[in-house]
């Protein structure tokens, strides 16, 4: 089974996409990790993406599909696997289509995190890390002083910033709709969760939207 995730920057979609792993028994596969594997296994897929990375430009939809299609063909990989911020575009979302074709994957479902702006903006302004030691807080505010370092303080990341959460939200928006709209016309097994609960509670709701 191909289970596909969709959601907002902090709607919590790596955690649950890491405990739904545990509960089916199928890997979680997250770009960012495929695409350094192959980099460092020096595959020609990994030096072609390693060749735009150090020119500092984006590496292109085609070779992170292809180290994508690759992983996905491995065979600690051949019952399924739950993908972990592959689709953000719908020329993702075709690609990857494409790719599961080739293989005879089916997609088992497209899981959506949902929540709204509002309470992301909350939860991810609300972070602070020690501006000596790094260590992340939740629910403490910037000038904090941190539990482990002695002398640190909390601070808020520039990127944690409200308006900067906001544009990132935006941007977001604007990608995934279109792509939950060309699943949805595709016909493919498209669930909405609700992100908002425990971690138990959305885990719960993501598993029932999946039959389990």
């Amino acid at each position: 089974m191909i289970i596909v995730l969709l959601g907002p920057p902090g709607a919590g979609k790596g955690t649950q996409g890491e405990r739904l792993a545990l509960r089916l028994g199928l890997p979680k596969i997250a770009t960012g990790d495929v695409l350094r594997g192959a980099v460092k296994a020096g595959t020609p897929l990994g030096l072609e993406a390693k060749a735009f990375m150090d020119r500092g430009d984006l590496v292109p939809d085609a070779v992170i599909l292809g180290i994508m299609k690759e992983a996905l063909n491995a065979p600690e990989n051949a019952r399924g696997a739950i993908l972990d911020g592959v689709v953000r575009t719908v020329p993702q979302a075709e690609g990857l289509q494409a790719a599961l074709a080739e293989l005879g994957k089916p997609l088992g479902a497209v899981l959506n995190f949902d929540i709204a702006d509002g309470e992301i903006v909350s939860r991810i302004s609300g972070r602070t890390v020690c501006d000596a030691c790094q260590v992340p807080y939740s629910g403490k505010v910037p000038g904090d002083e941190c539990e482990k370092h002695d002398g640190g303080r909390l601070v808020r990341r520039k990127d944690d910033e409200p308006e900067a959460v906001q544009r990132r939200l935006d941007v977001y928006r604007a990608q995934t709709a279109p792509v939950l709209t060309w699943y949805t016309a595709a016909g493919a097994p498209v669930k909405t969760i609700d992100a908002v609960g425990t971690l138990e509670q959305v885990e719960a709701r993501a598993l029932a939207a999946l039959g389990r």
